[in-house]
């Protein structure tokens, strides 16, 4: 398949060799990258703050807008504490890290590598399977300590996870349940994420961590849990030693609650709007901007009426493609009119 190399950011359209596509693919969910007001918030972040920050958080002389970020990004999305990092690899990486000396890791099946620590972890089957055969394992082992691993959800074949089944691990259990929302968080629960939608239960300790460069449009990474957790996240090394974000970035994030929830409103309308006219065999939920389909022709049969989708090999390069649609906030009832008589 070839791959297209762009010389414009991302838009709801784009020019490849001199030709307009209309474009279906991604992660900005909500349009922030193209978003005028966000924009505008950020280059007074940049006038405020400078362009980088290349100091570490262990420094003595630090930019409090770190804090006030992660107290707020903490209340935005329902949990205790935040912390923030330049990255959701290395969110992700820090707290995977934290908890390697664990003996009882269970990888669920799909996980995002960025949560892996060390090889693949190699699960199979689905994550309903997995979810049975991990409670088995714990609430039958004399061991006491366990880490779970997942993502919130499934966005190449679009599935939203159930945690339902920590309920059932039995008392006595100490167990940390870490899952990436990285797709999820600015999208599900009016933008919210997965954090508040996971039971709470004495045994499991919860930890979301999540890159805030899809639906939230910043180069930047969180972690959500308890304050416990938290403080302890901000002893390790990777913490203390590592560069943060931009902080215009996290400035335009603190500015713009009311423009992430009118580009929520419209993508979930969008959404639901192509929902509406297409057929059955597409593989969607309800809420999440995101529509595979099995037929492996569809991209070339789009491509050949200028319309591109997200299109590539998974789980490796000799693999099928797998073939998504993926709606943003940017798009308009007429962009989605188009691909629906396309198809």
């Amino acid at each position: 398949m070839k791959n297209f190399n762009l010389k414009m950011p991302f838009s709801s359209s784009i020019i490849l060799e001199e030709q307009q596509y209309l474009y279906f693919g991604g992660t900005a969910y909500l349009g922030i990258p193209q978003h005028s007001g966000f924009l505008e918030f950020y280059l007074e972040g940049i006038s405020r703050f400078g362009l980088n920050n290349g100091t570490s958080r262990n420094n003595n002389i630090q930019l409090g807008l770190y804090n006030e970020a992660e107290c707020y990004a903490a209340m935005q999305f329902g949990a205790d504490a935040a912390l923030i990092t330049s990255s959701g690899y290395l969110a992700a990486q820090l707290t995977v890290r934290f908890f390697s000396g664990t003996e009882g890791v269970l990888y669920a099946p799909q996980t995002h590598p960025a949560l892996w620590s060390g090889q693949k972890p190699g699960t199979e089957g689905s994550f309903s399977q997995w979810a049975r055969q991990s409670l088995e394992k714990i609430n039958t082992s004399d061991q006491k300590d366990w880490v779970l691993v997942s993502n919130s959800l499934n966005n190449l074949f679009p599935e939203c996870y159930d945690f339902s089944f920590i309920k059932e691990i039995l008392p006595g259990k100490r167990v940390i349940l870490i899952v990436d929302d990285s797709h999820g968080i600015g999208i599900l629960d009016g933008g919210r994420g997965i954090f508040n939608r996971i039971p709470k239960t004495a045994e499991v300790e919860v930890i979301v961590v999540a890159s805030m460069a899809k639906a939230l449009g910043l180069d930047a990474g969180i972690i959500l849990g308890s304050d416990k957790i938290i403080r302890q996240l901000k002893t390790s090394n990777e913490f203390l030693g590592a560069s943060p974000p931009a902080a215009a970035g996290l400035f335009a994030f603190m500015q713009a609650g009311n423009i992430y929830r009118q580009e929520q409103e419209k993508v979930l309308e969008l959404s639901a709007w192509f929902a509406s006219g297409i057929e059955e065999d597409w593989q969607h939920v309800p809420g999440f901007p995101v529509f595979y389909h099995p037929d492996k022709k569809i991209f070339e049969k789009l491509l050949d009426q200028k319309i591109l989708i997200s299109s590539f090999p998974y789980p490796d390069p000799q693999s099928q493609p797998i073939n998504r649609v993926v709606l943003s906030s940017w798009h308009t009832k007429e962009n989605i009119n188009q691909l629906i008589l396309a198809l």
